[in-house]
C-alpha cells in the first residue's frame, strides 16, 4: 500500500501570538502557529474512532457503481452533489489513515469523476444531471438525473468541485488511473461557466432552474460561499471579475456576540465549509486586513461565541452548556409550536439553526457536527463536546457511522408524533439519520486538525491559489506560492 503516513497523535491546540486591533482597542489571541500539545490516550482513541466511523458512512453508503453519495441514511434518499464533494475529500483521508488502500480510493474517485464528466448536461428539465458545467442540487441515486424540480445549485456544485480539485492534487502518481483523475478533474472545473450565472454582476447567483430561470438572490455577505467565489475567481476559462469578492464582502456584518467580535453568521456550517479545503491561517483579504485578524480566527470566535451562548442558555433549553453546544443546519423533530416548561417553543424539522448577533434560530436542537467539526478552531472545547456527546444517554447518539445528525433533549413528550427519529422520555428527541453534508466536515476537519492533510494539499492546487490571489488575499503560505 502506498500513500499512508503514520497516525499523528500530537494535535494542534494553542494560540501562539496576540494581535492588537487599533480599530477596536481590544487584545485578542489568535491561533497562528504550529503549537501542539498531547491529548490523553483515551481522547486520541476516541477522536480516531469518531473519524473512522464517520468515514465509513461515505465508503459504505456511496453507490460504488457511479460514486453518488446519499443525502441521508438510513432513510432512502436522493444523492446530494455536495455530499459527493465531501466523499471525494474523505477518500484520501482513508488512505492516509490506512482504512482503505490507495488503489481502492483511486478506483472510487475515478468512477465518481467519470460519472460527472459523462453525465448529460443541457437546458431541458428532464433527463439531465446539470447544465453549463453546474450540477443539480439533488440527483437520483441510480440514474444520476435531476431529482424532481430541484435547482441547478452554484454552492452545491462548488462543494463538489472542491472535493474534485482536492483529488486532482492528492492523486499525483504517474499511473494511468491517477493521470486520468487529474485530467478529468481539470476538465470538470474548466467546464463550469461562472459568468453565465451572473445576472447581477459582479455577484454570482444562487441557482437556475429550467422552469423559472435565475434566483432573485445572489451570494453576498459572509457565509459558506467563500469557496464558491474562490473557485469562480480562479477559473482559467470563465472567471468572474475580481470586483466580485469585494461586492461579496461589502455586506459582512462585524458584530459582537457573547463577548466575541467577529463577522457574524448564525449557523456554524458557514464558518466551516470553506475552511475544509482552504487554509485561511495567516492569509488575509482587504476586509480582514482592516480587522487585524484572518478568517480562521473569525471562525474560532464564531464557535466560541456559540459555546458561550449555550453556557448562558438564555432560552432555558435542557442540557445546554460548555460541553453540549453547537447550532447549524440539521434535522429537527417537528414543525409546530408547543408549550414546555411553561413557555412556548417553535420547533422545526430540517432548518438552518444558529446563534449570532444577527439572528438566533434555536429550538433546543443540537447538531454534533457543529461542535465536532470546529475542532480545528477550538480543540479543547470540541474535544470536551466529543466526550460529552459520546457518553450522553449511554452512547445513544453515537452509532454505526458516528454521531447521528441531531438531538433535542428539551422535547421529551413521547405522545408527540415527530417527522424523523424518536422521542425518549429521558433523553428527549433523537434523530434516526446521518446527513452527508454534516458527516463530511467531521472527517475533513478532524484530519486538518491532526495532520493538515486537506489544507496542505490544497495549498498546492494552482486554481485555489489563483482564486485567492484574485480575491486580494496576501500573506503567509500564499506569498510563498507566488
Amino acid at each position: 500500500m502506498t500513500g499512508r503516513v503514520t497516525a499523528r497523535w500530537w494535535l494542534r491546540i494553542g494560540a501562539t501570538s496576540v494581535f492588537v486591533f487599533a480599530a477596536t482597542g481590544c487584545a485578542t489571541a489568535t491561533i497562528a502557529g504550529p503549537s501542539r500539545a498531547a491529548f490523553s490516550v483515551a481522547d486520541q482513541a476516541l477522536l480516531d474512532t469518531v473519524q473512522r466511523r464517520t468515514f465509513d458512512f461515505f465508503w459504505e453508503r456511496t453507490n460504488a457503481g457511479n460514486g453518488l453519495t446519499p443525502d441521508r441514511w438510513p432513510t432512502l434518499s436522493f444523492s446530494s452533489v455536495a455530499a459527493v464533494g465531501f466523499a471525494l475529500t474523505a477518500y484520501p483521508v482513508g488512505v492516509e489513515r490506512g482504512w482503505i488502500t490507495r488503489e481502492q480510493a483511486v478506483d472510487r474517485t475515478l468512477t465518481t469523476l467519470r460519472f460527472f464528466w459523462t453525465a448529460p448536461q443541457g437546458p431541458t428539465a428532464r433527463g439531465m444531471t446539470g447544465h453549463k458545467g453546474f450540477f443539480y442540487h439533488f440527483l437520483d441515486m441510480s440514474s444520476g438525473e435531476r431529482f424532481e424540480t430541484v435547482e441547478l445549485s452554484t454552492i452545491d456544485t462548488s462543494l463538489l468541485l472542491a472535493g474534485v480539485l482536492f483529488c486532482q492534487t492528492y492523486f499525483d502518481g504517474s499511473t494511468e488511473k491517477e493521470t486520468a483523475i487529474r485530467a478529468i478533474a481539470d476538465s470538470l472545473y474548466r467546464r463550469v461557466e461562472w459568468t453565465w450565472i451572473q445576472p447581477n454582476t459582479p455577484l454570482v447567483n444562487h441557482r437556475w432552474r429550467p422552469e423559472d430561470g435565475f434566483s432573485r438572490s445572489d451570494w453576498r455577505g459572509y457565509d459558506e460561499s467563500m469557496i464558491l467565489y474562490v473557485l469562480a475567481l480562479g477559473s482559467p476559462t470563465f472567471p468572474v471579475e475580481p470586483a466580485a469578492w469585494n461586492a461579496f464582502t461589502a455586506t459582512n456584518r462585524w458584530m459582537t456576540f457573547h463577548g466575541y467580535e467577529h463577522i457574524n453568521f448564525a449557523p456554524l456550517f458557514g464558518h466551516q465549509y470553506s475552511h475544509v479545503w482552504i487554509d485561511f491561517r495567516g492569509i488575509r483579504d482587504q476586509y480582514m486586513r482592516g480587522k487585524g485578524i484572518d478568517y480562521f480566527e473569525n471562525s474560532r470566535r464564531a464557535a466560541l461565541s456559540q459555546r458561550a451562548y449555550a453556557s448562558a442558555n438564555p432560552r432555558g433549553f435542557r442540557e445546554y452548556g460548555g460541553d453540549i453546544w453547537g447550532l447549524t443546519a440539521a434535522d429537527g423533530p417537528i414543525d409546530t409550536v408547543m408549550t414546555i416548561d411553561g413557555r412556548q417553543i417553535m420547533f422545526w424539522t430540517y432548518s438552518a439553526r444558529g446563534a449570532a448577533a444577527t439572528e438566533v434560530r434555536d429550538d433546543g436542537t443540537i447538531a454534533p457536527t457543529a461542535s465536532v467539526a470546529s475542532i480545528a478552531f477550538t480543540p479543547r472545547e470540541s474535544m470536551g463536546a466529543i466526550r460529552a456527546l459520546r457518553e450522553r444517554a449511554g452512547g445513544v447518539l453515537f452509532q454505526q457511522y458516528g454521531f447521528i445528525d441531531s438531538f433535542n433533549p428539551t422535547l421529551r413528550d413521547t405522545l408527540v408524533r415527530v417527522r424523523h427519529g424518536r422521542i425518549d422520555p429521558v433523553s428527549g428527541w433523537i434523530d434516526g439519520d446521518y446527513l452527508g453534508i454534516d458527516q463530511g466536515p467531521i472527517v475533513a476537519m478532524i484530519e486538518n486538525f491532526r495532520s493538515d492533510l486537506v489544507w496542505k494539499t490544497m495549498r498546492r492546487n494552482p486554481h485555489i491559489v489563483r482564486g485567492l490571489q484574485r480575491a486580494g488575499f496576501t500573506g503567509g503560505w500564499l506569498d510563498a506560492a507566488r
